[in-house]
């Protein structure tokens, strides 16, 4: 059997291209069921982020498994998806890939921290549903093992190395400072909190929380010390906030146009600012085109997140060469 990987990111394809591939977490099991059970093709797991929808399979040859995931990708896309949208990865060269995939460098902001939990939950996802075997189990637990020892060995983390954190940095470029803004969190996830928890460490001191679930919005307020708001009542909140962040993870556009349109003369046409890391996206993107609104999705944070990555480039040849010697020594790679 051999170890095949298709996917896309932000490398090849714009956000309105990701956000048609991409796959809840409470999903990515019963995703990588689908691969499974496809004609020739063993085992599978499915990564999918903001940045990236990525499917890794054992397949019973490299063409083969190329032709069957891409057929698979085209399905869930309801069309054909573009060649220079997607990339293929076969044998060893899939093994380099998911060891820089959660290691951070091939994220967006190098280095982050985010992938490397969204990879080991994707992959238990598919563990504990019975869709991994064999050399795809081999492959996952190895490459957690090298980004564990390149996050420790080297700086490659250094600076600012989270979404959120970046993110924030667009904040206090629009505003000049955060102190005393008020901050409405839509979605109770870890992106969600870790945008929020940087907020707060810049001097936001009122957060709000809303989510599908009252329950975990209740139980993220309480950890950030804010206030839950249930999720049929956050427009009335839309009133009081400078910021929003959103990351629901819902298949559509959670804030309208109308939506900010209706609170704007409550707001006396105050600055408002969405931080929108959810991919597909939670903000329609004509709200940005209020006059008062500034609107970022995960796309645009790219501008801020390469001004850091030269501080932390000299440190890429360093992670290569330990992802090259552990791949050598476990055998994935010739």
């Amino acid at each position: 059997m051999e170890l095949v990987c298709l996917g896309l990111n932000h490398h090849t394809a714009p956000v309105e291209v990701r956000e048609r591939f991409a796959v809840s977490e409470a999903k990515l099991g019963d995703a990588a069921g689908e691969l499974k059970g496809m004609a020739g093709l063993q085992a599978g797991v499915v990564l999918s982020t903001c940045n990236r929808t990525e499917y890794y399979a054992l397949a019973a040859s490299e063409e083969d498994g190329r032709r069957r995931l891409r057929d698979y990708m085209n399905r869930h896309a309801g069309e054909d998806i573009g060649d220079e949208h997607v990339y293929a990865k076969a044998g060893g060269e899939v093994a380099r890939h998911l060891c820089r995939v959660v290691s951070g460098l091939d994220s967006m902001v190098l280095g982050e921290t985010e992938v490397f939990g969204q990879a080991k939950r994707a992959y238990q996802s598919a563990l504990e549903a019975g869709h991994t075997a064999g050399e795809l189990n081999r492959l996952f637990q190895k490459a957690f093992g090298v980004g564990k020892r390149v996050r420790t060995a080297t700086g490659i983390q250094e600076g600012q190395t989270s979404v959120g954190s970046v993110a924030v940095d667009l904040a206090e470029k629009i505003f000049g400072h955060l102190r005393d803004s008020r901050v409405m969190v839509i979605g109770a996830g870890e992106m969600s909190r870790t945008t929020a928890q940087s907020l707060l460490s810049r001097g936001a001191h009122s957060i709000f929380v809303t989510n599908r679930s009252y329950d975990r919005a209740v139980d993220l307020a309480k950890e950030l010390d804010g206030e839950a708001v249930r999720f049929d009542d956050w427009q009335r909140v839309l009133t009081e906030v400078d910021v929003v962040v959103s990351s629901t993870g819902a298949p559509h556009a959670v804030v309208t146009r109308e939506d900010v349109e209706s609170v704007r003369r409550k707001r006396k046409f105050r600055p408002l600012f969405f931080i929108d890391i959810a991919v597909p996206r939670d903000v329609d993107p004509a709200v940005g085109e209020i006059e008062e609104v500034y609107l970022y999705d995960i796309d645009t944070i790219e501008q801020i997140a390469m001004e850091g990555r030269e501080r932390r480039s000299a440190q890429i040849a360093v992670c290569e060469k330990i992802i090259e010697e552990e791949l050598v020594k476990s055998g994935l790679l010739p």
